[in-house]
């Protein structure tokens, strides 16, 4: 064993509310199958942590389920809404996928740059927004789409940003 300790992450990390709504996600499945709750688990440990997942973060929830460390990545590192660094208030996903961006998402994503002074993957130097671009969300019939928080926006342009931005400030 080299010199360097490694800190063995508790369950305890999480909070007793996290916990709580894990259990109660827990109970949906199997017994043999707690597990599936990563989703919700992750979700929700992440709202409660300003928005981002740490490492620790997720070790924790990986002992909470009993599963690997490295399968609790997997599924924070695969999903977009899943964030391993701090983001703004209002993270800003842009659907870059083919029907958004045959309807003008490109041109959504540049305007939202050029407004907003950051590149994707960037936050605003006040800490109100992220700009994200992501796959899918599942809005083809309302493209162009974007999604802050848990709310959705369809058929974008620049007038509709302007609006949707200044009721976030």
């Amino acid at each position: 064993m080299s010199g360097i300790a490694k800190k063995l992450i508790s369950p305890d990390t999480l909070s007793q509310n996290a916990r709580n709504h894990i259990d109660h996600w827990v109970l949906k499945y199997p017994d043999d199958q707690k597990q599936s709750a990563v989703i919700a688990a992750l979700t929700f440990v992440q709202n409660e942590n300003a928005g981002f997942l740490t490492n620790e973060l997720i070790e924790a929830v990986a002992a909470y389920l009993g599963m690997p460390k490295i399968a609790v990545y997997e599924v924070a590192t695969f999903y977009s809404m899943f964030e391993l660094k701090p983001v703004g208030k209002h993270k800003i996903c842009v659907c870059t996928n083919i029907s958004c961006m045959l309807l003008g998402s490109d041109k959504i994503m540049d305007y939202l740059k050029s407004k907003l002074g950051i590149e994707v993957g960037e936050t605003t130097p006040d800490g109100k927004f992220t700009l994200k671009s992501v796959e899918c969300l599942a809005a083809c019939c309302g493209a162009p789409a974007m999604q802050i928080g848990s709310d959705y926006y369809e058929n974008l342009d620049t007038i509709k940003i302007d609006e949707i931005l200044a009721s976030k400030e």
